[in-house]
């Protein structure tokens, strides 16, 4: 098998469990990553993302209504095919189907586990698998992966991170005394590099989380700076996350706009 091959069946992880209480208005009836973008969940948005690169072996963290993601995967097949059904029988045919050729694999990591402690109940699926990629289940980005993973191979170590540089929350405004001269979002300035997820991890990485309680960007990062095994690799360009419920409509408008900086 090429190192291409290997690569396609390379494990990407989904942290898809959290609670995402500051989009409660949606998330009281299914989780963060279900939220639609258009018509779609935002999940299908970022498995989206990876496949443009090739990738398509996907393994889901599941915790808070975990039941809502492995509904919607185990019908999409017949959601995107035509169905004849044989009532006497009971059997389906389907045809025609448009569903995309993604292996998911759906693993509950418990109701209140936190971002390490659910790639820990992972590892018995993701240790033998050699290096594998994982990221948030809310947030989109027009990142390169196949530079991401060459980036990552090159440095040899631990831990890969993406740096982002998302625009400030809040508008800027330049004042001349007390008339405004400037009003309008304005990116981070100076450094302002911040966790965009898209993390590449080797095997290793599990010997730095041991429970349900780790908070992945807590002390196993910290003890992989100090062990000067965690890398940064730097995308200047768009990169979104969804919080709150302005955030998802500012995804909705760029996906209405017919050119989504991240498809």
């Amino acid at each position: 098998m090429s190192g291409k091959e290997r690569e396609r069946f390379m494990k990407t992880v989904i942290l898809c469990g959290g609670l995402g209480t500051r989009l409660s208005e949606e998330t009281h009836l299914k989780p963060k990553p279900m939220v639609e973008i258009g018509d779609r969940p935002m999940l299908w948005h970022i498995l989206k993302m990876y496949e443009k690169f090739g990738f398509n072996d996907f393994t889901l963290a599941l915790g808070y209504k975990g039941e809502v993601i492995k509904d919607f995967f185990i019908n999409y097949h017949s959601r995107t095919s035509e169905v004849t059904v044989h009532l006497a029988s009971g059997t389906v045919d389907y045809a025609n189907s448009t569903a995309e050729d993604w292996h998911i694999s759906m693993v509950d990591t418990g109701l209140n586990s936190m971002t390490g402690g659910r790639l820990h109940r992972l590892e018995p699926y993701l240790r033998s698998e050699g290096t594998f990629m994982l990221t948030y289940g809310d947030g989109l980005s027009s990142i390169a992966i196949d530079k991401l993973l060459e980036f990552h191979k090159s440095h040899g170590k631990i831990a890969t991170v993406t740096a982002v540089r998302p625009t400030a929350r809040f508008g800027g405004m330049v004042l001349d005394g007390i008339q405004v001269a400037d009003f309008k979002e304005k990116p981070q300035t100076g450094e302002g590099w911040i966790n965009g997820g898209f993390f590449v991890f080797e095997p290793e990485i599990f010997d730095y989380i041991n429970s349900d309680s780790d908070v992945l960007e807590g002390a196993p990062m910290e003890k992989l700076v100090n062990d000067g095994e965690l890398m940064a690799f730097k995308h200047p360009g768009f990169w979104h996350c969804m919080d709150t419920v302005r955030d998802r409509k500012n995804l909705e408008e760029m996906w209405q706009s017919g050119k989504p900086l991240w498809a």
